[in-house]
């Protein structure tokens, strides 16, 4: 079990930050704050992930589908798919990955 505060917040791109939250070996929560046209890259990874958007308007892509998500919306990514997004305005997101990323640790 991690302590509040106890990861900082960090660079993943330009007008992109991510900050892990809490995690055990099961289950992880980290925030990414998005300024307006900052991109999360087209990626895939084996975890499952849940994505909230807690503020803001970001145009997703899962597979090659699109979707536009606004705050209150949230969707989950199967393990391995390709995703990314791009924000349309500043934004949060709040993303659960099971099991956690070890490699943002």
């Amino acid at each position: 079990m991690s302590e509040k505060n106890e990861f900082p917040t960090v660079s993943t791109g330009e007008g992109v930050t991510r900050r892990v939250l809490s995690h055990n070996e099961e289950l992880m929560t980290v925030e990414f704050a998005f300024k307006k046209d900052g991109v999360g890259e087209l990626h895939n990874h084996p975890h499952i992930q849940s994505t909230f958007v807690k503020e803001g308007i970001f145009a997703f892509s899962v597979d090659g589908k699109e979707q536009r998500l606004e705050a209150g919306d949230s969707i989950i990514i199967p393990g391995n798919a390709v995703h990314g997004c791009t924000a349309l305005e500043d934004g949060i997101l709040i993303d659960t990955f099971t099991p956690r990323r070890d490699d943002f640790l």
